[in-house]
């Protein structure tokens, strides 16, 4: 990423946390309960997502609402809910947005532009090392929580998790190191865009070289020589983990399982996840299910001279003394 654009990052930053200070930074959340489900043109990330407009508009659809975030509204998409984007510049200036990933230890800032005709993609992106990363994931679902809230302190609670969070990110982009951007860096980077996008079918090698300003050759090499697996491999291990998640807790039928993990044929994913996992899904499913039924039927508290399977019941108060 280019010294601009790490100055374009702490200005907006800088931006947000002005109109956070006075109160007038708009936060959108959507109000979706059902997560993990299947929706046709729209995706979902295990982790939350943030916005923050910088120029022109996205729209932002979910299954039971939509709404539009312009240059400095901040949206935090919970992790879970699906959603879709379509973007659009302003009176000739083009789109752009800065958006905020979470990983396992590290935190990614990207720019979005408009890639093609109201599709948003990649424009730049920096990954930071954040071994706090549970700070920030508290804070931001901590900002769901309080959105939804109707008490008397929600707005001091929101404004103090807000300025918490920008202040959180506005400290990694002044110290990041972006150490992560040499060549075995890439391999982290590659591997940080997969978890990001494996719900998308067309998600591949090639794809990410794009992103990252290499060759597929090059990628897939570097790939196999620091992991010692090849990258298609690791796309489909990582589809296959997400697929386990809504299999072991979710609804969704396994053709619609197939298609949020980024497969378009139901029938080549049972395939992929059994030479993965070693049964078909329908089978995982039945196995985790078992699961759970047995630990279900497991004692809630175990004494040295008995079991006990309630949940506890409150104890009887006794009368006082000759009542």
């Amino acid at each position: 990423m280019s010294q601009q654009n790490r100055a374009e990052m702490r200005e907006a930053f800088d931006a947000a946390i002005r109109q956070a200070d006075h109160g007038r930074l708009p936060l959108r959340v959507p109000h979706e309960v059902k997560q993990v489900q299947n929706r046709r043109g729209m995706h979902y990330h295990y982790r939350p997502e943030i916005f923050l407009g910088v120029q022109g508009w996205t729209d932002f659809s979910f299954p039971s609402e939509g709404f539009r975030v312009g240059p400095g509204d901040l949206c935090l998409i919970p992790a879970g809910v699906p959603h879709a984007e379509v973007v659009h510049g302003d009176a000739g200036i083009p789109f752009r947005n800065l958006v905020i990933g979470f990983y396992n230890n590290t935190v990614s800032v990207h720019f979005a532009h408009e890639a093609r005709p109201r599709k948003p993609d990649i424009e730049a992106i920096e990954f930071f090392d954040a071994p706090n990363l549970d700070a920030f994931l508290v804070l931001a679902n901590s900002l769901v929580h309080a959105h939804a809230m109707h008490a008397p302190a929600r707005d001091a609670v929101l404004k103090g998790t807000l300025l918490a969070l920008l202040g959180l990110f506005r400290n990694l982009v002044e110290t990041g190191t972006g150490h992560l951007n040499s060549d075995i860096g890439k391999v982290f980077q590659a591997k940080c865009l997969v978890r990001e996008q494996f719900a998308n079918p067309e998600l591949s090698v090639q794809h990410i070289a794009q992103q990252l300003g290499c060759s597929a050759d090059y990628l897939s090499h570097l790939f196999h020589t620091e992991t010692r697996e090849r990258l298609t491999h690791y796309i489909q291990r990582i589809r296959i983990d997400g697929a386990i998640v809504a299999l072991d807790g979710g609804t969704l039928t396994i053709s619609q399982i197939a298609y949020a993990s980024g497969f378009s044929d139901p029938a080549y994913f049972a395939r992929v996840f059994k030479q993965h996992k070693g049964v078909t899904p329908q089978e995982f499913r039945l196995q985790a299910e078992a699961r759970r039924q047995q630990t279900e039927g497991r004692p809630k508290t175990v004494y040295h001279d008995h079991l006990d399977y309630t949940h506890g019941v409150p104890a009887e108060k006794s009368s006082p003394t000759g009542k």
